[in-house]
């Protein structure tokens, strides 16, 4: 069913990218979607979701972000032509939770209401945040990495950013509850690899180097994490390492054993969530502050069943 969403997703793309002037009916409100990128499996789930939305809600969807996480430049050159559209609202996924904001306040003075996805932004202009609870989930993978390596030892972080609301706050989800709640736990070595899997293996295999007792890595992002089991590999590493989202690469490394587990969000309700929300904005509806759209673990013993298939993104 997910290969059939997956085809749908790819032609409404490729019928995007052959216009750059796309004319909208009139008659059907406009939610032009901005995210942090393009090309991992989460954000295209993401993009299926705001589709299945737009279908059912009767409404018009763009969905476009950078090719890299790291390319805040691009996503702003982005925005501003989202805004230029007149959008009946917009969604953005923010790289950078502070430079979003002047762009964002045109849009406020244009009367276009604007949704937070995934990350939020450092002002209260969006609406609500449809996103999953980033704090609470990485606290999750805090819990689990402690208990997978006993309780005690060394453990890393290799991230993808520290500007983004998302990077942060999983950061110092994982970071909180490791201090509150694992006292003999140390947290050795805090990276940034902009959530490219090849600069994330290089960052574990230079940590693995620097810190021969290392017990654990936490990879807070789909490329992160894969970069991180790439490092492992390489180095012929035992390290035990918790992911955060459940594109194939990682699915696979979850079921033969080189990540030992992972937290996965629900990307295809994200994407629905921030386009019903765009649309009730645009009627004067009042919206809750956060639309919490959930997380679950997962690892060998528990991948296969129902509730998790139903939210991996491989």
């Amino acid at each position: 069913m997910f290969t059939r969403r997956i085809l749908l997703g790819l032609v409404a793309a490729t019928a995007l990218a052959g216009s750059s002037t796309m004319a909208f009916a009139e008659d059907k409100p406009y939610i032009a979607l901005v995210s942090k990128g393009f090309q991992h499996q989460f954000w295209q789930a993401v993009k299926i979701g705001a589709e299945q939305a737009a279908e059912e809600l009767g409404a018009e969807v763009t969905f476009e972000g950078p090719d890299g996480e790291g390319a805040v430049d691009r996503q702003m050159d982005m925005i501003s032509a989202a805004i230029a559209k007149k959008p009946t609202a917009i969604g953005i996924a923010a790289i950078d939770s502070q430079a979003t904001v002047p762009l964002l306040k045109t849009a406020q003075k244009d009367g276009i209401p604007v949704i937070a996805f995934d990350s939020g932004v450092a002002s209260d202009i969006p609406l609500t945040t449809a996103s999953t609870d980033n704090l609470a989930s990485a606290a999750l993978a805090a819990d689990k990495l402690a208990e997978l390596i006993g309780g005690s030892g060394q453990v890393a972080i290799v991230s993808f950013d520290q500007t983004s609301q998302t990077g942060i706050e999983r950061r110092d989800g994982f970071v909180n509850q490791i201090e509150a709640a694992h006292g003999d736990v140390e947290i050795v070595a805090i990276e940034y690899g902009g959530g490219d899997h090849l600069k994330s293996a290089e960052i574990t295999k230079t940590l693995l180097q620097a810190y021969p007792d290392l017990k654990g890595i936490f990879g807070t992002n789909e490329g992160s994490a894969i970069g991180v089991a790439i490092g492992k590999k390489e180095s012929s590493s035992d390290v035990v390492v918790v992911g955060y989202d459940s594109g194939k690469a990682q699915t696979d490394a979850v079921r033969d054993g080189t990540i030992a587990g992972a937290i996965t969000q629900n990307p295809v309700g994200i994407g629905y969530e921030v386009v019903k929300a765009g649309i009730a904005a645009s009627k004067g509806e009042k919206l809750e502050p956060h639309i919490d759209t959930g997380f679950y673990w997962y690892d060998k013993s528990n991948i296969d069943d129902p509730t998790i298939q139903a939210v991996l993104y491989d």
